[in-house]
């Protein structure tokens, strides 16, 4: 069926690699709206949402015999990689085709033991795109999804958060050039903590744990950036935030979460506005630091 106008042009059936999270339901959703009837390659051991009633079949996270004969079986042409995947694959999970083998999986190993997430998705992406599909950004697919400058709730930031958006910004920047993570913690203009493997929700539960030991002071504030890393592959791994983050940020005690605008994912929206109104912190989109996306 024909893409809308504005929407990516998918050739064969519309995929979805789906990791852990709701974060592929919203892609899926979009594409049903859009006329497709996407097929839902659920992660093993990742993806944890009902997928009944969708076409659908579980898969290893680097089975890609099976990938395979899932494009072959169901003239997928098109795929789109939505959810969080905690744990690397290592050489025990690899189910290779012959393509790969001659293409890139030398690339892929030697990533594995040593790059970081960015570089890691680039070459699965090509080892994805080597078996005969187009990988594209979900937020193609669904473009409702992502981040817009200024405030998304009823709450704005103040003069001194400004001051934690930009040490905080500056941080999540140099953090992303090392492609280590995303996100960073500023409080009174100082930085506090920075997103690892453990992710956004793990780092906020430990400035919580800060903020209650009296590490942090007895004053509520602070921001929680987030930003796309320098030169990150989009079509996969963008910041996101939703609900969850707001409800975090606040036992964290901060003042709110500022996300690059436009490069960002803002997950279940009017719900997490409404949580982040109802508990008085901000929700806001930034442009990164320099301006730039690179």
């Amino acid at each position: 069926m024909p893409s809308p106008a504005g929407a990516p042009v998918i050739a064969g059936r519309l995929a979805i690699l789906a990791g852990r999270g709701r974060f592929p339901v919203l892609v899926a959703r979009a594409a049903r709206e859009q006329g497709h009837n996407p097929y839902i390659v659920a992660i093993s051991g990742e993806a944890d949402q009902d997928w009944s009633d969708y076409d659908h079949r579980d898969l290893a996270i680097a089975d890609l015999a099976g990938f395979a004969r899932t494009v072959r079986d169901q003239g997928i042409g098109t795929v789109v990689l939505a959810g969080a995947i905690d744990r690397r694959p290592d050489l025990a999970d690899i189910r290779p085709t012959w393509r790969a083998v001659t293409g890139f999986l030398t690339s892929f190993f030697a990533v594995l033991s040593a790059g970081g997430d960015d570089k890691l998705l680039r070459v699965a992406i090509r080892i994805l795109e080597n078996e005969g599909v187009r990988v594209v950004a979900a937020q193609t697919i669904a473009p409702g999804l992502l981040s817009c400058p200024g405030p998304l709730g009823r709450v704005r930031p103040g003069r001194a958060d400004d001051a934690d958006i930009k040490a905080a910004g500056d941080a999540a920047f140099l953090l992303g050039k090392l492609d280590v993570g995303q996100g960073a913690i500023a409080v009174g203009g100082r930085v506090v903590a920075l997103e690892g493997l453990e992710g956004t929700d793990a780092m906020l539960a430990r400035v919580a744990g800060l903020r209650a030991s009296g590490r942090l002071g007895t004053r509520h504030g602070g921001v929680l950036v987030k930003l796309c890393k320098p030169g990150q592959e989009e079509r996969a791994d963008l910041p996101s935030i939703g609900p969850d983050t707001v409800t975090g940020a606040h036992a964290a005690g901060l003042s709110g979460i500022a996300v690059e605008a436009g490069r960002a994912l803002v997950l279940e929206r009017e719900r997490m506005v409404a949580e982040a109104d109802r508990l008085g912190l901000f929700v806001t989109g930034i442009a990164p630091p320099g301006g730039g996306a690179d």
